[in-house]
């Protein structure tokens, strides 16, 4: 799986990413939020590519544990490079952004949308696991009964499986 994240709209959407950005700046917040992505990565086995706003740098780079961050040009904004990146390869990707523009993009590529407070929560509960060396449960499966299907449409199934797998 391949996700995507809107980098400074994380950043100021998580309170904790949030304190680091205010109080050492926005280089601090960007590597504060690589770092836990990186993480993530390390618990989780996804590609993960983290797209900022142009003014720290150009272009796209490798950077230590797996993590692809890509900075938009000048005059571009990063809405517009995950935009791109969505033409590319839409299904099968999450994007991680509060922006509802953004989120809307996604699923009109075919892409699973997660909110920057939800994906937050994750990142939380795999740094959990990976330091206790523990492995994620999964929810119990519903308990089977007679009565009217309740079982949501074939995309809505496909969306939440992407999810799952976060």
């Amino acid at each position: 799986m391949r996700i995507l994240v809107d980098g400074y709209n994380v950043i100021r959407r998580l309170p904790e990413l949030q304190a680091v950005e205010r109080a050492e700046g926005l280089a601090a917040g960007r590597e504060a939020l690589c770092s836990r992505l990186r993480a993530y990565r390390r618990g989780r086995g996804h590609a993960v590519t983290v797209v900022f706003d142009g003014a720290g740098g150009a272009g796209e780079s490798s950077g230590a544990g797996g993590l692809t961050v890509r900075f938009s040009r000048a005059g571009e904004t990063a809405d517009a490079v995950i935009a791109r990146l969505l033409e590319a390869g839409g299904s099968g990707v999450v994007v991680v952004s509060s922006d509802t523009a953004v989120a809307a993009g996604a699923r009109r590529a075919g892409a699973a949308a997660v909110t920057a407070e939800e994906f937050g929560a994750r990142l939380e509960t795999v740094a959990f696991s990976v330091l206790k060396g523990l492995e994620e449960e999964s929810p119990p499966a519903p308990a089977k009964g007679k009565g009217p299907s309740r079982r949501p449409p074939k995309a809505e199934r496909a969306r939440r499986a992407r999810l799952r797998k976060l």
